[in-house]
């Protein structure tokens, strides 16, 4: 297995663990788990778990955490989910929803699983309360459901690393989210009426891709030497290839 530079691990695995979490997030198992859990609206529940580990924080906080929703949806569903029970018992309520799922559907795997914990942990986390929270969070023991969670906090790390990206080369977040997968995914996260036209702001588009590109592959660089990235490259296509 050839050794692989910081830069190519991300380009080989960052959009696997992205997409691993898109998976079990539209999973409308996860929103029936939900419903046994208390929370009958499924956006409600995603927004106040998800956003539950800042805290007992107002919905505007929740937005400018997350970022590319429109900021009057995640204030109605924060409001609507942190009424059943709280904000962190809903991220737990959450993570035991998605936990669940990977325990029926993720291979178990120990040592990629280790891996990716490294990279989370060598990630400083200034300006990321997102990710930061959620690594804070406690992992199941171990199993498939550790590995989700683990993967959760990283997706929330390339997450956070792109709204840092995307906002300091001008972007808003609706321009954000034109750029890239236009019109449709803007409707998807709330925004509505007529859209602007971005085409211009596509070059800012992919200075904030290669950004977050070079953010991440510093925390890769810290975290693992070039044949652990090799290594951990090829765990998460496999993870991908056996979830996807």
């Amino acid at each position: 297995m050839p050794d692989l530079t910081a830069a190519e691990t991300v380009r080989a695995a960052d959009a696997i663990v992205h997409d691993i979490g898109s998976k079990w997030m539209l999973d409308p198992a996860v929103s029936e788990r939900g419903k046994e859990l208390g929370f009958g609206n499924p956006f409600a529940f995603y927004f106040a778990g998800r956003g539950g580990v800042l805290g007992d924080v107002d919905g505007s906080v929740v937005w400018a955490a997350l970022g590319f929703f429109e900021p009057g949806v995640v204030r109605a569903m924060w409001d609507e989910g942190v009424a059943v029970a709280g904000a962190r018992e809903a991220a737990r309520r959450y993570a035991k929803a998605f936990t669940a799922w990977g325990e029926e559907h993720v291979p178990d795997d120990p040592r990629l699983c280790e891996l990716a914990e490294r990279v989370a942990n060598a990630a400083d986390g200034a300006g990321l309360p997102l990710f930061c929270g959620w690594r804070a969070e406690p992992l199941p023991e171990s199993g498939p459901g550790r590995l989700v969670q683990v993967f959760q906090v990283l997706r929330e790390l390339r997450g956070g690393l792109h709204l840092v990206a995307t906002t300091a080369v001008g972007l808003s977040p609706l321009e954000a989210v034109l750029t890239h997968e236009g019109e449709g995914k803007a409707q998807f996260c709330g925004w509505q009426g007529g859209f602007p036209d971005c085409a211009h702001l596509k070059p800012q588009r992919g200075e904030a891709e290669e950004i977050t590109d070079r953010l991440a592959a510093k925390v890769y660089e810290r975290a693992l030497s070039p044949s652990e990235r090799a290594e951990f490259a090829a765990l998460v296509e496999k993870a991908g290839s056996a979830i996807l």
